[in-house]
């Protein structure tokens, strides 16, 4: 559950602070640059800002008992990683089919940041 909600966070800082404040952006298919706004853009600055985005909501959780401290990494890898896939999803498939909205890939994104959790913290 904390990995779904750090994605979403993840998502949402790199998007915003990508947009914002995000010198170079560039297209995570293809690493060629791109105007900031474009689906499946990243930018260093916004990387960091989803990573910064996740480590706080994942530390708030461990911080009033909802999870323990070994959820730290598996549950700020699994935004990372998630956030990158919905990046992939966003320039490869999003303008093709009308369907994938925003919130379903929101959806989509969430849920597979909490599968990864999981597999992680299985693992590790």
């Amino acid at each position: 559950f904390v990995a779904s909600l750090a994605t979403k966070l993840s998502d949402t800082s790199a998007s915003e602070i990508g947009k914002a404040y995000g010198k170079t952006t560039y297209l995570i298919t293809t690493l060629k640059q791109v105007s900031p706004g474009t689906e499946g853009a990243i930018s260093l600055e916004g990387t960091i800002a989803g990573i910064i985005g996740s480590l706080i909501l994942t530390i708030y959780a461990i911080s009033i008992g909802f999870i323990n401290n070994s959820a730290l990494i598996p549950s700020i890898l699994a935004a990372f990683i998630a956030t990158n896939i919905e990046s992939i999803i966003g320039a490869t498939l999003q303008n093709k089919y009308d369907f994938l909205t925003n919130e379903l890939v929101n959806f989509i994104n969430t849920f597979i940041g909490a599968i990864i959790a999981m597999l992680l913290y299985i693992i590790l």
